[in-house]
């Protein structure tokens, strides 16, 4: 069967819902999936009351009651995280595709009918739909254009690995798929990567906000991860199936990018400051082995010199300096600009300086910003910056041109 062909039999999409401690925001969460555009025989729900206490399991068999939408619903006790009921429900479903609401977010109007559409015409197997917060922030870097088919390495796609996108199902059949439960953070990281690496291709639909991503009030969408551990099992996993799946080079160093950048460093932050000597050690030697068996120069280069400087210390197993170059990143110190050598290249002057780390470590290979200013790396202006400098030019010449001394009025 083609994949624009339709089998009536078969819906087009599955929405697994797992919910947990849900009420009362899972109302609108229902409420948005009712309300799509996509005819309610197209789509299936398969929702999993993960040992709620709040009426989340009668509310969710009241829905399944009254709506016209195919719905299944499973109770069971708390599995402790996501993972465990979104395999549930993916065991259950029969759509072409599988969407993953959580409880507390909801679709636009059109989301399911746009982004099955866009899958069936590019036949590719993830589409991302527009995200935006609610009370909340949300990643916006990767919304700039619709696209039938994104280039991984390049765009902007690897920052965005939450779940809450449309999977083909038959990719998550074929491949085996799950999501780790034994990983207690960042599950949905790793199962996304897969399915972007192992896939064919990924689109966005950018032009229309798909998914809204609701902060709660009571601040329970918040991951409690428990213990920063947590978060280095989330970071080796995430790095583990990178280098399995693409070999070393400029692939593999961009999407290292996302794990070293967005999961590795926020634990060698200023908050490292306020710890204690056994805790900023433990990190150090989880670190360890994870920066030497994955960071390269080319990795380095695509990174903020601030970002670079502190792998580097993780690499050089240098807690000392790293300390130094947080209380200066704490107290909001604006790093000196110097060009050095015969091409003017630029660097940053963060602590120890032509000192004990390399010049390598503090120039500028990716555009900062600076004190509130863009800092471009020399000889990579951007047009539109090269455009202005050209009209500024301009005006300075027309005005020296015009100008008239002022003796010349004196009669």
């Amino acid at each position: 069967m083609s994949s624009n062909a339709v089998d009536v039999d078969v819906p087009d999409v599955t929405v697994v819902i797992g919910a947990y401690e849900a009420m009362p925001y899972l109302i609108r969460c229902l409420d948005s999936v009712a309300a799509q555009t996509l005819p309610a025989g197209r789509i299936e729900i398969v929702a999993v009351d993960d040992g709620s206490t709040d009426g989340t399991g009668e509310y969710l068999e009241e829905f399944a009651a009254r709506t016209s939408i195919d719905m299944r619903v499973v109770r069971q006790e708390n599995s402790g995280g996501p993972s465990g009921p979104r395999n549930v429900g993916l065991g259950l479903a029969r759509g072409r595709y599988v969407f993953f609401l959580d409880a507390d977010d909801y679709f636009g109007e059109e989301a399911l009918e746009r982004m099955v559409a866009m899958g069936d015409r590019a036949g590719t197997d993830v589409v991302l739909g527009k995200v935006v917060g609610v009370n909340r922030g949300a990643a916006k870097s990767m919304w700039k254009k619709t696209a039938e088919r994104a280039d991984l390495y390049s765009s902007n796609i690897k920052f965005t690995l939450s779940a809450q996108k449309l999977f083909r199902r038959d990719l998550l059949v074929r491949l085996g798929m799950r999501f780790d439960e034994e990983l207690r953070t960042g599950e949905d990281a790793l199962f996304t990567m897969e399915a972007y690496l192992r896939g064919a291709g990924v689109s966005v639909v950018a032009d229309y906000t798909c998914y809204y991503l609701v902060g709660r009030d009571d601040g329970k969408h918040v991951t409690k991860s428990g213990s920063y551990r947590l978060r280095f099992d989330s970071a080796r996993a995430l790095m583990a199936l990178i280098a399995t799946h693409v070999p070393p080079g400029p692939k593999r160093d961009a999407l290292m990018v996302r794990p070293f950048v967005i999961t590795l460093l926020p634990q060698f932050g200023p908050v490292l400051l306020r710890q204690s000597d056994e805790v900023r050690q433990e990190k150090m030697e989880l670190a360890a082995p994870l920066v030497k068996a994955y960071w390269s120069a080319g990795l380095g280069r695509r990174l903020k010199v601030h970002e670079r400087l502190r792998l580097i210390c993780l690499s050089m197993g240098r807690l000392d300096l790293l300390l130094d170059i947080l209380r200066f990143m704490k107290d909001e110190k604006k790093p000196r600009r110097v060009r050095k050598g015969l091409r003017g290249r630029l660097y940053l002057v963060y602590p120890h300086f032509g000192e004990s780390l390399p010049y390598s470590a503090y120039e500028l290979t990716v555009t900062e910003w600076i004190g509130g200013k863009r800092v471009e790396v020399p000889g990579r202006q951007s047009t539109a910056a090269f455009a202005r400098r050209l009209v500024g030019k301009a005006r300075r010449t027309a005005r020296a041109t015009l100008h008239v001394p002022r003796r010349a009025h004196k009669v």
